[in-house]
């Protein structure tokens, strides 16, 4: 039965087989083991409204702490006009900012929102009828 097994080549294959499984395993085994813990991060998640209430896409959005004064992140809302950001933990209050051309005289659209801990804060950006050229 082995001489029949070997002659038709059946058993260096299922040999292979088994070899590739087992050495599989142990990668996958190895590569679990391996990861990095997760760090803990909040999560900023809005949406920018167009002057009619609509979702308005491809805004340049800029997210700094308050206390900066230039941006640390720099994002584009979809096509649902929502944009979304992790953020270290810790207490610190952050400015979303519409980055888009404004008349003189009148401020970018903007929003503050806090983080306490490793939570997700929804906001909302509003564009006024006279800020909605884009940069």
């Amino acid at each position: 039965m082995v001489c029949g097994l070997l002659q038709h080549g059946r058993w260096p294959r299922r040999a292979g087989w088994a070899l590739f499984l087992l050495m599989s395993g142990a990668v996958l085994a190895a590569a679990q083991q391996a990861k990095p813990p997760v760090k803990d991060y909040a999560l900023i998640y809005g949406t920018v409204w167009a002057p009619d209430n609509t979702p308005a896409a491809g805004i340049p959005i800029t997210i700094r702490r308050a206390d900066d004064k230039r941006p640390k992140w720099e994002l584009v809302s979809d096509r649902r006009g929502e944009f979304a950001q992790r953020v270290p933990t810790g207490k610190q209050d952050y400015v979303i900012q519409a980055d888009i051309k404004m008349p003189k005289g009148q401020s970018k659209p903007e929003v503050t929102v806090h983080i306490d801990n490793n939570e997700r804060e929804d906001v909302g950006l509003h564009l006024t009828v006279a800020g909605t050229k884009q940069k």
